[in-house]
C-alpha cells in the first residue's frame, strides 16, 4: 500500500469522526422570538456605561429594552411577565472583539480552520462567510455571558475584513450584526522577537522597511481608485481597500510596541484615515498622549499574560486597563492567542483581575460592553442597557467577573430567550446521573 493511498484513508477516518461528533453534539436551538414582555426587579443592574442601579428594574419588550431604573419606579402593570431578581446582577452582553469563534472548530484538523486565506494582502476577503453558527464552542463561551463577537480574518499582512455577529443563530445571515465593519492590517514587526514577545535584537528589521513602503504604496492606489473614470479591469482588492476612504471603514491595526503604534498613528495622519483602533496594544500605556490626542482606541491584548519584557513589572499586564482608563483612551478588553475559541469564555475573568489590580468595576464592565460596541460601530444598538437599545443581556447569580461566582443563568439576544447549555453540560449531566444512582 502506497503512501498516498495511507493518506487517503486516514483523512476518510477523520472527516468520519468529525460527522460522527458533529451528530452526536448538536447546538441548541435558537431561541424564538419575544411574545411577551417582561420585567426584572429586586437586580443590580450594570448599565455598561460605567453606571449601575441598586434594587433596579430593566424591562423590555418586542427585542428591546422599555425600562431601566429602581424597582420602585417600575410600572409593573405595564408587563405580562414579572421576575424577581433579588440578589441577582443583570449585564449587556459581554462581546468578544477580534475572535475567531466560529471560524474555528478543530485547531489539529485543517478542514475545520477557515480563519486565513491564501496571500499576504487580502483586504477584499470576508470573514463572515465562513463562520459557523453550529460551532460547539460558541455555546461554551455563552454559558459565561459572552454574547456577541467581532468575527476576525488573521493574515500576516492585510488579513481581510471582519464583520459583528450574535451567537444565536440559524446561519451566518441570521446572526450577523454589521458587515464589514473594518479591515485588519497586521504591522510588521520592527525588531526580532521570539514567540514570548522578548526582544533579541535592536538593529531594525530590513523587510520592516520594505513591508511599510508597500502598504503606502497600496494606500495611495486604493485612495484614487474610485476617481479612475475608465477603469479596464475591476482590482478587487484596491477597490475594498479604498473603503477606508470612500465608506470611513475602521482599519484595525495589529500592534504591540509603542514604536509600532507610534508607526501607525502616523499613516493615520499622513493618509487622513477616519479611524483607527490598535489590537493588542502591550506597550499601549507608554503613548497613551499620542492614542488620544488621535482618537485611537485600544482592543487590549490578553490580560491574563506574562509582561512581555524582562523589565517589566510582573503585574503589569493585569494594571494596563487602569493606566488606559486614567489617561482618557477608549479601551477595551480582547483575547486572541494561544488557543482563543475556547478561552473566550475567560474574557469577563480579565475585567475581574484588572478589577482586583485597581480599574473601577463598572468601567471593567464597559470595557466588556459599551466601549467594545463604540470601536466596533454598533453602539446604537448594542452595548449598554438603555431605554431603546436591543434587549441583548445577561443575567447572574453572582459577580459575572468572577471565575468563582460567575452563574448566568437566562441570557437574552434581542429578546429571544438562549438555551443556556453546551456538550460539556450536557456530559456533566449524563455521568452524574450514571454515577448518583450507584450506591
Amino acid at each position: 500500500m502506497n503512501y498516498t493511498k495511507i493518506m487517503r484513508i486516514l483523512g476518510a477516518i477523520v472527516v468520519s469522526l468529525i460527522m460522527t461528533f458533529s451528530m452526536s453534539a448538536q447546538t441548541p436551538v435558537p431561541g424564538v422570538e419575544q411574545s411577551k414582555s417582561i420585567l426584572y426587579i429586586n437586580a443590580t443592574i450594570h448599565i455598561g456605561n460605567g453606571e449601575k442601579v441598586l434594587d433596579g428594574a430593566i424591562g423590555f419588550d418586542n427585542g428591546l429594552i422599555a425600562f431601566v431604573g429602581t424597582t420602585l419606579n417600575a410600572r409593573k402593570n405595564l408587563f405580562e411577565e414579572i421576575i424577581d431578581a433579588e440578589g441577582q446582577h443583570i449585564y449587556p452582553g459581554f462581546i468578544a472583539p477580534n475572535s475567531t469563534l466560529g471560524l474555528q472548530e478543530i485547531g489539529s484538523v485543517r478542514a475545520t480552520r477557515d480563519q486565513r486565506e491564501v496571500g499576504d494582502f487580502n483586504p477584499h476577503v470576508r470573514s463572515i462567510i465562513a463562520f459557523q453558527t453550529e460551532s460547539d464552542i460558541t455555546t461554551t463561551v455563552r454559558t459565561n455571558g459572552v454574547l456577541l463577537g467581532q468575527v476576525t480574518p488573521r493574515g500576516t499582512f492585510v488579513g481581510g475584513q471582519s464583520s459583528v455577529v450574535q451567537f444565536d443563530g440559524w446561519n451566518w445571515e441570521d446572526a450577523l450584526i454589521a458587515e464589514e465593519d473594518g479591515i485588519h492590517v497586521y504591522w510588521p514587526r520592527m525588531f526580532e522577537r521570539d514567540h514570548t514577545g522578548k526582544l533579541l535584537s535592536l538593529k531594525q528589521k530590513e523587510s520592516y522597511t520594505t513591508r511599510i513602503t508597500e502598504l503606502k504604496a497600496k494606500l495611495k492606489l486604493a485612495k484614487v481608485y474610485n476617481d479612475r473614470l475608465h477603469k479596464e479591469e475591476i482590482d478587487v482588492r484596491l477597490q475594498a481597500f479604498s473603503t477606508l476612504f470612500t465608506e470611513a471603514k475602521t482599519m484595525y491595526v495589529h500592534a504591540n510596541s509603542a514604536k509600532q503604534i507610534t508607526a501607525a498613528i502616523s499613516l493615520k495622519r499622513e493618509f487622513d484615515l477616519n479611524k483607527m483602533v490598535i489590537i493588542g496594544g502591550r506597550e499601549s500605556y507608554l503613548v497613551t498622549n499620542l492614542l488620544k490626542e488621535n482618537e485611537v482606541g485600544v482592543m487590549l491584548g490578553r490580560v491574563h499574560s506574562l509582561p512581555w519584557n524582562e523589565y517589566d513589572d510582573v503585574d503589569l499586564p493585569y494594571k494596563i486597563p487602569q493606566l488606559l482608563e486614567e489617561a482618557g483612551v477608549n479601551w477595551c478588553f480582547e483575547n486572541a492567542g494561544d488557543k482563543e475559541q475556547m478561552n473566550s469564555r475567560n474574557l469577563p475573568f480579565y475585567a475581574g483581575t484588572a478589577v482586583a489590580y485597581g480599574l473601577d468595576y463598572e468601567k471593567a464592565v464597559a470595557g466588556l460592553t459599551l466601549n467594545t460596541a463604540k470601536m466596533i460601530g454598533v453602539d446604537e444598538k448594542y452595548g449598554s442597557l438603555e431605554v431603546g437599545k436591543s434587549a441583548t443581556l445577561i443575567v447572574s447569580a453572582g459577580d459575572a467577573l468572577d471565575m468563582m461566582t460567575n452563574d448566568v443563568k437566562t441570557a437574552y439576544i434581542d429578546g429571544r430567550k438562549l438555551a443556556l447549555t453546551n456538550r460539556q453540560i450536557e456530559l456533566y449531566k449524563k455521568y452524574q446521573n450514571k454515577y448518583a444512582n450507584q450506591n
